[in-house]
């Protein structure tokens, strides 16, 4: 499950070695508090999927995760089978319009990004319930 971690400035997804392996990334993402334009939960991840793999890991209905290319732009997905996740929208990040995320903590990040959270990275989960 990724983890997610915001502070006042930015939320960042940490990755664990494995997810960095299937999406082919050498780096979490980081994405500054200004550029979350709205959140949204859905129970099926799957049909927030636009555009194709490009690099990361797709298995139909079991795993997605990487970067998804569109017309449009580029798109981060984690997503793991048919587990609650968070639809994040962009504006104006260098790298990505959409973050897709498996998370079973999504309305403790809406909560916490409604916030003003501290300086100190925080775990979204611990945000919320604080």
């Amino acid at each position: 499950m990724v983890t997610l971690m915001l502070d006042s400035a930015q939320l960042e997804i940490v990755l664990s070695p494995a997810e960095k392996a299937l999406a082919f990334r050498k780096r979490n993402v980081i994405v500054p508090r200004e550029h979350i334009t709205r959140v949204q939960l859905t129970e099926d991840a799957w049909t927030w999927l636009r555009g194709v793999r490009s690099p990361g890991t797709f298995v139909p209905a079991t795993i997605a995760m990487g970067t998804w290319r569109y017309a449009g732009g580029e798109d981060f997905a984690i997503i793991r089978r048919k587990r609650p996740a968070a639809v994040v929208d962009l504006d104006g990040h260098e790298e990505f319009q959409r973050l897709i995320l498996s998370t079973r903590h999504g309305v403790e990040l809406v909560r916490a990004l409604r916030l003003e959270a501290g300086a100190d990275a925080t775990d979204v989960a611990d945000l919320a319930t604080a």
